[in-house]
């Protein structure tokens, strides 16, 4: 075929093919217009602990922030209940935030993390929060409306806790006689995990604190932070307490989840407060195996802790108490004693879990078959403090680590007859 003839084929397939003119192919060529929003900018999460997210603008001018779930390994189990972003918008405008997707999958089967009166926080310079109210919509997504004084605003589900506020605090306790901080592992990430002592080894009663197996749970790092805090005063009641007690702290156990912003497993898909009723394996779950290698060298040294508390966020803040099939009386009974020291020296009133409750593979259950330690599990509500009548702050859970203080010191005095 000559170039001549190729061209006119050529032309005879366009005039078939494209029967319309050029303004009218472009025309119906041309995809529907996506308005940009008139006051937002940008949702930045590029900072520590923010969430993975997209979004989107609706038609009605509401921004629709869509989570990234975590993903359980070798489960259908997923988690979304942790938000932490930072809004770019015009100081002065009034925001609609629609948060999804929601549909949990908790032990195969679908939930929600949102209740009808779950809060939410928000802070113009990411240091001062203040709860707000969100509102639980049709299709279990979450509402907040939001005004901006300033051209920038933090929104997050809890008051932030953050590696930062953890190194913070080692820096603040560093080289005081009491304490020593070491490693005792990694995470599959490589960060370190401390355990921070506060106390003479020696001491005759040893209490185990974990906080932040669960990542969007900050609540229990303002916790122990306030105890760490209390003990170091050096009045009479923290020379009292470290006479007879040495503090173990495992402040953070999924420390990368918290610098990801994740909701619930490590980095390999493994829930940190499960399986806790065998060994833990050591390349997916090392965070859970370099705690119990600890625990196993201090009972080795005879330190064998008498009190462990896994301490959680959720929606009820009641004290978990895990019964065992075996008969253990004996826990049980320190297991109500401490809640109600727990009733008398800080503002808990929640109350405890059920006589027939069981969570086998749990911190609580696990610590106590595989290792005679009297453990629990401690929520702390994170929509509503009871006993305060207030919302969840971090200033309260450091005033109930405060409290702790007591608690630990009268739960190892003999009881008055």
């Amino acid at each position: 075929m000559s170039v001549a003839q190729a061209l006119r084929h050529a032309a005879v397939l366009a005039a078939i093919i494209l029967p319309f003119s050029t303004a009218e192919r472009m025309q119906a060529a041309e995809p529907e217009r996506v308005p940009a929003h008139p006051h937002l900018d940008y949702i930045n999460t590029s900072f520590e602990n923010a969430s993975p997210l997209w979004w989107e603008t609706d038609p009605d001018g509401a921004i629709q922030i869509h989570l990234v779930y975590d993903q359980e390994r070798s489960s259908p189990n997923r988690a979304n209940g942790h938000w932490f972003f930072e809004l770019q918008a015009t100081a002065g405008s009034d925001l609609t935030l629609v948060l999804e997707p929601f549909d949990n999958v908790w032990n195969g089967r679908l939930g929600s993390p949102i209740a009808d009166k779950t809060i939410s926080f928000i802070s113009s310079d990411g240091k001062d929060w203040e709860p707000i109210v969100g509102e639980r919509l049709e299709g279990n997504r979450f509402k907040l409306q939001v005004h901006l004084d300033r051209p920038s605003l933090y929104v997050a589900r809890l008051e932030p806790y953050t590696v930062a506020h953890l190194e913070a605090l080692k820096r603040e306790i560093a080289g005081h006689k009491l304490v020593e901080v070491t490693d005792i592992g990694r995470t599959v990430e490589g960060r370190a995990l401390e355990i921070i002592r506060v106390g003479n080894p020696s001491a005759p009663h040893h209490v185990l604190l974990r906080a932040r197996s669960h990542p969007w749970e900050p609540g229990g790092n303002w916790v122990v932070q306030g105890l760490i805090r209390r003990l170091l005063r050096e009045d009479d009641g923290a020379r009292r307490f470290v006479e007879r007690t040495c503090l173990w702290v495992l402040p953070m156990a999924n420390k990368d989840g918290v610098a990801r912003g994740r909701t619930r497993f490590n980095m390999l898909g493994k829930d940190l407060n499960r399986d806790w009723d065998r060994p833990a394996d050591p390349r997916l779950a090392p965070e859970n195996h370099a705690l119990e290698t600890w625990i196993e060298e201090m009972i080795a040294a005879g330190r064998r802790p008498d009190l462990a508390i896994d301490l959680h966020n959720d929606n009820s803040g009641k004290l978990h108490v895990s019964r065992p099939e075996d008969e253990h009386e004996e826990y049980l009974a320190r297991m109500r004693r401490f809640e109600e020291l727990l009733r008398r020296h800080t503002w808990f009133t929640e109350g405890s879990t059920g006589s027939s409750f069981r969570n086998p593979g749990t911190f609580g259950e696990g610590l106590l078959a595989r290792y005679g330690i009297g453990a629990c599990v401690l929520e702390l509500n994170a929509n509503r403090i009871a006993g305060l009548d207030d919302y969840p702050r971090g200033a309260h859970w450091q005033r109930f680590g405060a409290g702790l203080a007591d608690v630990f010191f009268a739960y190892f005095q003999p009881e008055k007859p």
